[in-house]
């Protein structure tokens, strides 16, 4: 379906005297994010047609579904999540949890499919509507 490539394989750590850095892309059309899941909420089960995403949990365990594999996935861990595929990231801890993700591709809010949503929104809509 996707000429979009799991980008994991070309990431890398390097030490510096100061520390490190880690690189995820170099020279490539992405959108970054941080998203940030308040506790006892959910993004929409949702899919994309135009862009796969890499998703690295950076503070607090997320609940994390992918094509239907349902995990709690750790802080540091990456995840690719195809074109495609069916995706969900949510929260049932106490604390907020933040995710970076780097979507590939071409991004557009409208390329969400949304399967089911909390919060009654359109394809879309990312404006929130009390449950």
């Amino acid at each position: 379906m996707s000429s979009l490539q799991d980008p994991r394989g070309a990431m890398f750590s390097e030490q510096r005297p100061w520390g490190q850095f880690e690189q995820f892309v170099a020279n490539t059309p992405v959108t970054v994010k941080v998203i940030t899941v308040d506790p006892g909420h959910r993004l929409s089960l949702q899919s994309h047609t135009s862009r796969g995403e890499f998703w690295q949990v950076l503070d607090v365990p997320m609940d994390v579904h992918v094509d239907g594999i349902d995990w709690v996935a750790e802080p540091g861990e990456q995840i690719w999540i195809p074109q495609g595929a069916v995706h969900r990231m949510g929260n049932s801890g106490e604390r907020p949890a933040r995710i970076l993700e780097i979507a590939l591709g071409t991004f557009d809010e409208s390329d969400i499919v949304r399967l089911e949503d909390d919060y009654a929104r359109a394809a879309d809509d990312e404006a929130v509507t009390p449950a």
